[in-house]
């Protein structure tokens, strides 16, 4: 076995950034990544742009975090003991020299957009601390007492004073998080939450009638899901409805809550009802919803989800503020954008550390919780990278002694 200080599995955003914590405090240490270049996933998610973080306050930013794992604790005095909010995301990025702005919903982006420039600098920069990146090394389990790695040479295995897990849900294996670690974390005493699909989308068998529509966004609509209101767009496909407005609202439907569409939020409904009664009766029903709703797919979504529909101007108007949204579940954790589930709290001290495994220390996806996009789970990956990576540190500072 190979002795080493500090070993990182995982290179995604919360290995790299407890790697850098680590470095930061003086460790030498050695960042074991599965696939042949890090932070897959990271650089699919910006891809369409990416979504550092959200600039709100703090108090409300932790609402939107669900899950039992800790390091995402709602009371700002937690701040001190890791968790990163968004004034810190923004400053770290910053450092890294990435400019940024903040869009109207107060969605953070670099001002390039993508996230291979960011991944770049980050990398150089844990370079210049020392932090060694070994790609394709593939963590099989454990050798008795130490860790076992099919590398392209063979097999190694290493003896780490201290380790910090992060090696994805099960969301997107392809890109590396297969949640192949399972069983072996269960067999030493780790109790894992089943994991679940998040940020995803929900099938939905349409009629022949909304193909004309697939591949449109919905926009200017709000969602209503157990007492939350989202009112991102979200698109229409072949397989059902998908992004980022679905996806905010995601999780309660998932536990199954019931989801209401407002076609017309920005409406009460006696004026819609109003608005129904002056369209020309001459026109079809179809095209008087599209003339008053003002969007064809509004308009579709009405007739495909709202028969039969009421001929009285006051009652379609109602249909229409709380369309009840019909899918027929969640589409699978391979295309989710994350998971919920994972290494459970009761197996976590509030330093990450595993109760079984003293001296390894988990974060990121790996962990029981999840967060809708919108600047959120990327925040939550930091936070929780941060927490145990100050926990490794920590604990190799008392090894040393």
């Amino acid at each position: 076995m190979t002795e080493i200080e500090a070993l990182v599995i995982g290179a995604g955003p919360a290995g790299l950034m407890a790697a850098e914590v680590l470095a930061g405090q003086g460790a030498r240490v050695v960042v074991a990544e599965a696939m042949p270049t890090p932070a897959r996933k990271f650089l699919m998610a910006g891809k369409s742009g990416l979504n550092l973080t959200r600039d709100e306050a703090w108090e409300l930013f932790v609402t939107r975090y669900g899950g039992a794992a800790p390091g995402l604790r709602p009371p700002p005095e937690y701040l001190e003991n890791g968790e990163i909010g968004p004034q810190e995301v923004m400053a770290w990025a910053r450092g890294l020299g990435v400019e940024l702005f903040t869009g109207s919903t107060g969605r953070v982006f670099p001002v390039g957009m993508k996230a291979s420039p960011l991944l770049r600098a980050w990398l150089a920069r844990l370079a210049t601390m020392g932090v060694e990146l070994r790609t394709r090394w593939r963590w099989t389990g454990f050798l008795g007492e130490g860790w076992r790695f099919e590398v392209p040479d063979g097999i190694e295995v290493l003896a780490p004073r201290t380790v910090v897990l992060a090696l994805g849900g099960a969301s997107w294996p392809r890109l590396g998080s297969d949640a192949a670690w399972v069983p072996w974390l269960v067999g030493r005493g780790v109790a894992v939450a089943p994991f679940r699909p998040a940020n995803m989308g929900f099938r939905v068998t349409w009629s022949a009638q909304m193909a004309r529509h697939f591949g449109q966004a919905v926009k200017g609509v709000a969602l209503h899901v157990a007492g939350r209101v989202g009112r991102g767009e979200w698109v229409v496909t072949a397989r059902g409805i998908e992004g980022g407005g679905i996806y905010e609202v995601s999780a309660a439907m998932r536990d199954g809550a019931e989801a209401f569409v407002d076609l017309a939020p920005d409406l009460d409904a006696g004026e819609l009802a109003r608005r129904l009664a002056r369209a020309p009766s001459k026109l079809s029903v179809g095209n008087r919803l599209r003339r008053v709703l003002g969007d064809p797919v509004r308009a579709a979504l009405l007739m495909e989800w709202g028969q039969p529909l009421p001929a009285e101007p006051e009652r379609l108007a109602m249909r229409a503020k709380a369309l009840r949204l019909r899918h027929d579940g969640p589409m699978g954790i391979e295309r989710a954008i994350s998971s919920a589930g994972g290494i459970a709290a009761e197996s976590l001290t509030d330093a990450l550390e595993l109760k079984a495994l003293p001296g390894v220390f988990a974060a990121g996806e790996m962990l029981d919780w999840e967060a809708p996009t919108g600047g959120y789970l990327l925040t939550g990956c930091l936070a929780t990278g941060r927490l145990a990576g100050q926990g490794a540190a920590a604990y190799l500072a008392v090894a040393r002694r």
